[in-house]
């Protein structure tokens, strides 16, 4: 299974295609982490935190802007919900149910909004994008 190919123009360019289908899959890996952070809230809720930001990472400057901008529309949705649970959670009581309705509370807003994204993805035209190699140190001289 490639992702990519290598494709060398000419002699001089060397040009990589990414694949319309690598496209929409890294478009949907935001998603699918907020899903299964969602339905597994302890502890892989935890570490979708940490995962996320290395995925938006990757994703948001892909070299297909619709793949950044899908990612971007579920980063803002889960970091402005998880967000806000430091300002409430402040005056949170001791009791599990307090956190608990706020993950049905997150659950509702995250969990339509995802699964409707990747509706989206799913029926975007995904075409073909090519990105050139920058020059090695020793083509620079």
């Amino acid at each position: 299974m490639t992702d990519s190919i290598h494709i060398p123009l000419d002699s001089d360019t060397k040009t990589q295609i990414i694949t319309g289908d690598s496209a929409r899959r890294a478009a949907k890996w935001f998603n699918y982490g907020n899903l299964i952070a969602l339905a597994i809230p302890f502890p892989l809720g935890i570490f979708w935190a940490g995962m996320s930001m290395l995925i938006y990472g990757l994703n948001k400057h892909h070299p297909n802007p619709k793949v950044g901008y899908y990612t971007q529309r579920a980063a803002y949705r889960f970091y402005g919900v998880v967000g806000s649970l430091i300002p409430f959670g402040l005056f949170f009581p001791a009791h599990l149910m307090y956190y608990l309705i706020f993950w049905a509370i997150a659950a509702a807003i995250i969990l339509p909004w995802s699964i409707y994204d990747l509706y989206l993805i799913n029926h975007d035209i995904w075409e073909n994008s090519t990105v050139e190699e920058p020059p090695t140190f020793s083509e620079t001289e």
